[in-house]
């Protein structure tokens, strides 16, 4: 696959990833200050357990706006930081916000409660019969933990993918109905001009950001791009290609290392959104995906047909040189996971080393294609075979292989296992972790 020629960005001690990741980190700060300087002006209520369920509330408010933004997909958060990552946080952030909704139920029934005779059962009977929104903020907060419950990790495992994210989507209903009581209960909102004016900005920025990220971009470029298959190449008996083709494909910022959430609009496929990481660098004129079959769906991929639309959400992820802090690099993959790796050689023009992972030789997917373009680019390229146990990357091993690792930026994709293992060598033999690149594709879905 020729590809078209462009100018490498050099390896820069300025981190994107941190400068992101600083950025988020400011962001939420400053609103939690703004949010605290709006409670105090509204003034306090005689009632302690009533101050406490309100500031927990708009923190909860906050919280939730917050969740928002980090799975909107944006792409200058998603280049730096890797949607594994963004989509890890908004999954702990989702726990903190239950802890935190739940606190604010309990303080304000308790608070209302307190010098009646009534008890906290019949006084959240009567909040929500009486005040107006409080039904639909505990309605909210049942969504909530529904999806906070299918989000545990045993849960998760249990759940097709498209159950787990149709139940997901519940979320937005909850966030509306929260929004709701919001306007319709909350002192603080109501407090100012200034105050009403924040929560609308904030609940709308959220929201705004949720709308471009996971729908106006996607819907654009699609109807920009039109892509369809090209192609669809068999590499084994386990293993096909398939080429997309499409209108204006240089102007699609898609990078080496990156994959798409890709739809197959078939019939019987049209609503399977599937990850798969380009294998290939893009060259302004088709994309290549490369999948290896592991159920039911991956299977039926080599049975596509040319002329076949795509719908494909993104590029999406952080795996790609701009995350480059040396001029040298080693790049390490297992098994399937080699496809980004595949690009990411493609893609590199300094001295690499790739080292490949698998159980045996006739595992290795794109073998053939990995030995031409090493010679060509004059790079090393190790084949590692055997079971998993010994480890064949332990540090000595790895050591032996890549004497210059800890100067080097390393790129590592392959199975959990083999991941994490590689990590821990990595950091046993003093690689800065700075100079560790990964993502875990899993979590995209």
């Amino acid at each position: 696959m020729t590809t078209v020629e462009r100018v490498q960005p050099p390896p820069t001690a300025i981190r994107p990833r941190v400068v992101a990741r600083t950025g988020l980190y400011a962001l939420l700060a400053a609103n939690a200050v703004v949010v605290a300087v709006f409670f105090v002006r509204a003034g306090f209520a005689s009632n302690t357990l009533i101050v406490l369920g309100r500031f927990t509330g708009l923190y909860g408010a906050l919280l939730m706006a917050f969740q928002l933004v980090l799975v909107a997909r944006l792409p200058w958060l998603d280049h730096r930081i890797g949607m594994d990552r963004l989509t890890s946080w908004h999954r702990w952030v989702g726990f903190g916000l239950l802890w935190t909704l739940l606190s604010h139920v309990v303080f304000i029934v308790l608070g209302y409660a307190e010098g009646t005779p009534a008890g906290p059962v019949d006084e959240l009977v009567e909040l929500a019969t009486t005040v107006e929104g409080v039904l639909r903020a505990l309605v909210a907060l049942v969504l909530i933990m529904a999806v906070v419950a299918v989000s545990a990790r045993w849960a998760r495992r249990r759940l097709a993918y498209e159950t787990w994210h149709f139940i997901h989507l519940y979320t937005y209903v909850a966030v509306v109905l929260a929004f709701t009581h919001q306007v319709a209960a909350g002192t603080t909102f109501t407090a100012s001009p200034l105050a009403t004016a924040y929560w609308w900005t904030l609940w709308g920025g959220a929201l705004g950001s949720v709308l471009v990220g996971r729908v106006v971009l996607p819907l654009s470029r699609n109807l920009r791009h039109r892509l369809r298959i090209s192609a669809v190449v068999p590499e084994s008996d386990t293993v096909v290609s398939i080429y997309v083709t499409g209108r204006d494909l240089g102007r699609l910022p898609a990078r080496a290392g990156q994959f798409f959430l890709w739809r197959f609009l078939t019939k019987d496929r049209w609503w399977q959104a599937n990850p798969f990481s380009l294998s290939a660098a893009p060259d302004g004129t088709r994309l290549r995906l490369t999948a290896k079959t592991a159920g039911d769906g991956t299977a039926a991929l080599r049975h596509l047909k040319v002329g076949t639309r795509v719908f494909a959400e993104g590029p999406y992820g952080a795996f790609t040189t701009l995350h480059r802090t040396r001029p040298e690099t080693l790049l390490i993959a297992g098994g399937v996971g080699v496809t980004p790796i595949r690009a990411l050689l493609e893609d590199l023009h300094d001295h690499v080393v790739l080292i490949y992972r698998v159980a045996a030789d006739r595992d290795a997917v794109l073998l053939d294609e990995l030995r031409r373009l090493a010679d060509a680019k004059g790079a090393e390229l190790h084949v590692v075979t055997g079971p998993a146990r010994p480890d064949r990357l332990a540090p000595r091993e790895l050591a032996r292989l890549v004497p210059d690792v800890a100067d080097r930026d390393v790129f590592v994709c392959g199975p959990p296992g083999m991941t994490s293992a590689v990590l821990r060598t990595l950091g046993d033999l003093g690689v800065p972790r700075a100079q560790i690149h990964f993502e875990r594709f899993s979590l995209a879905g």
